[in-house]
């Protein structure tokens, strides 16, 4: 376990912490006006490698060869100057700090850290890190990489879960989530059901990595509510007429992939971020990663009680309530989350891709995000 301290006086600014996996949906915006939950579990960390937050240089003043040197192979709009490997915790993680209110940024119901570090160090007011609570975007706080230092605790660090042990003691990410519109509006909270934004952002990730491993043919995927989510998407973006390639879900706890399957759904460990890989001549088959959770979700759909049941509920009965209410309208990935992902693989120079990504405003007039 970690704590982190000031740069400027060794003041702590977090309690213990542990490592995990940078979340899918860390820099996710969602929605308009909606009040997202904290992005973090409480005493976890997470660590962004890329570049983040002030200066920026837009596309047009980015060689294309230093662009791809930093892993970037399609254009973005601007590309960050600003220091790697911002932490991101919990706001309750967090220890002698002050906010500066001057650093509002140009949020909308909260604040967004846009202007840089809004949090100083209570002991010596050197800014530390950037609060975010806006509406539409994830609650955290994220300690500056150059105002903050790492330091080892006491003690034995406990080893990541094996995926056996995941899979015993993992939840699932349920695919519909309540959310909550008009933060802090006079007329009250107007709270509806939604898909999940985590779903969204894992699966413009997904969809970028199907795209590729598609090589330009038509991709179908296991029926149910795996089709749902992404065959539409897919349908729209590949051509069709010709030879099909099939994807089918592969990882712990289930048996070994088809010898005809071309691409595997797999789980990412949530803790290492390590993809599953499978044994024997899969090794080679190409894999899409899915977060944990949501792979276990459609791996292993969890059931529901079929006929009502009276009295409490004890450990492992399922409830009797109702299933919660569904969205009203058809699945879209996210596609900052799609193209965040897309332009950072190789593959995207290959001028089929380039015409997706430059027609991505199409796409989501359409529906498809």
């Amino acid at each position: 376990m970690f704590v982190f301290v000031c740069e400027g006086c060794d003041a702590e600014l977090t309690t213990s912490l542990t490592q995990v996996a940078l979340p899918v949906h860390a820099h996710q915006k969602f929605g308009n006006s909606v009040q997202l939950p904290v992005l973090m579990e409480s005493g976890t960390f997470a660590v962004d490698p890329e570049p983040s937050g002030p200066p920026w240089r837009k596309w047009e003043e980015i060689d294309p060869e230093e662009a791809a040197d930093r892993g970037i192979y399609a254009p973005v709009y601007a590309l960050s100057d600003g220091a790697p490997g911002a932490i991101v915790v919990a706001p309750g993680d967090t220890r002698g700090t002050v906010l500066i209110p001057e650093k509002r940024g140009g949020a909308c119901c909260g604040i967004d850290g846009a202007d840089g570090p809004n949090m100083a160090c209570m002991s010596c007011g050197l800014p530390v890190a950037s609060r975010i609570d806006d509406c539409s975007l994830w609650q955290a706080v994220w300690l500056a990489p150059d105002a903050v230092r790492r330091l080892p605790l006491d003690g034995a660090e406990d080893a990541p879960l094996s995926w056996a042990e995941l899979m015993d003691k993992g939840k699932g990410t349920p695919p519909f989530a309540p959310m909550t519109m008009r933060w802090g509006s006079r007329l009250g909270l107007n709270h509806f059901w939604s898909w999940s934004p985590q779903w969204e952002a894992a699966v413009g990730r997904a969809l970028a990595h199907l795209l590729v491993a598609s090589g330009g043919r038509p991709v179908t995927v296991p029926d149910g509510l795996t089709k749902e989510v992404f065959q539409r998407a897919l349908d729209t973006l590949l051509p069709a007429g010709l030879p099909e390639r099939r994807t089918v879900l592969a990882g712990p706890g289930r048996p070994g992939p088809d010898t005809d399957a071309d691409i595997l759904f797999v789980p990412t460990h949530p803790q290492t971020g390590e993809t599953w890989t499978p044994a024997g001549p899969a090794t080679s088959v190409c894999r899409v990663p899915l977060p944990f959770g949501i792979w276990l979700w459609l791996a292993f759909p969890e059931p529901h009680l079929p006929i009502p049941a009276s009295g409490s509920m004890p450990d492992g009965v399922l409830r009797d309530d109702p299933p919660a209410p569904g969205p009203n309208q058809l699945f879209r990935a996210d596609p900052e989350t799609f193209r965040h992902t897309l332009v950072r693989l190789p593959a995207a120079r290959a001028p089929w891709l380039c015409k997706i990504l430059e027609n991505l405003t199409q796409h989501l007039h359409v529906g498809i995000f």
